[in-house]
């Protein structure tokens, strides 16, 4: 389950690649990263952990394993004292420099400190360039729309599809489930039109948009890995 010891696979997923970037012999090699936009109640959780499994079966550098961020998890790490330092010595290595300009350019701004939706900006970013990774939320989209390595996904689904969904995971009653639906969906469109100037239905945003109240869970995630190896076969056996 992605749930359980999630935040130690995020470390462990962020230390391997600092291990990687001070072996000087070894050039190494980007993975894809993918971003999954979603709608409340669509599934990302249920996808991505099927994905994950996928991709983990297929891809080169078997010991470097998918790894799933989310907004919580994205904010352990920015709170994390010594990973934002091995990530920043990663994107040093890899002579990635102008990803405070990429960030600088997203926000408009030439921020004097680093607040919160920057510090979030930034660990997106760089997560995004080292590869192997789902990134659930915080407008991952449209903060790695430029990573040649990115893939994008947005999963949809009808609104009573949602509701039952959001029922079983949290035990809402069908109100509750409604009302968190639309609380939710509110405040994640929010902060992409407040942020970054965009709306999360606009549908050139992404390589792909999946229905999961049509799709199974099982079906996207299959959709999703089929579609991300063609685009980039290099990184997967056949």
């Amino acid at each position: 389950m992605l749930a359980m010891g999630a935040y130690e696979k995020c470390k462990r997923y962020i230390e391997s690649h600092s291990e990687k970037t001070s072996d000087k012999d070894r050039k190494r090699e980007i993975f894809p990263c993918i971003t999954i936009s979603r709608q409340t109640g669509a599934g990302s959780y249920e996808v991505s952990e099927r994905l994950i499994k996928i991709l983990d079966s297929k891809s080169k550098d078997p010991e470097q394993k998918w790894t799933y961020f989310n907004k919580e998890l994205i904010q352990k790490v920015i709170e994390d004292h010594n990973l934002p330092k091995i990530v920043s010595d990663y994107i040093a290595e890899s002579k990635y420099s102008h990803i405070n300009d990429a960030v600088y350019e997203l926000l408009g701004v030439k921020p004097s400190d680093w607040t919160l939706i920057q510090k979030t900006t930034e660990t997106v970013l760089q997560i995004g360039r080292m590869g192997k990774a789902i990134i659930v939320g915080r407008g991952g989209n449209i903060i790695t729309s430029k990573l040649p390595n990115a893939f994008h996904v947005r999963l949809v689904a009808p609104l009573e599809k949602r509701i039952e969904h959001v029922k079983q995971v949290f035990g809402f009653n069908r109100d509750k489930a409604l009302e968190y639906i639309n609380k939710e969906d509110k405040s994640r469109n929010n902060y992409l039109k407040s942020h970054f100037f965009h709306n999360a239905d606009e549908v050139t945003l992404y390589h792909i948009i999946l229905n999961t109240g049509l799709l199974s869970y099982d079906n996207a995630a299959k959709i999703i890995a089929s579609a991300v190896m063609d685009k980039f076969p290099d990184n997967f056996f056949n």
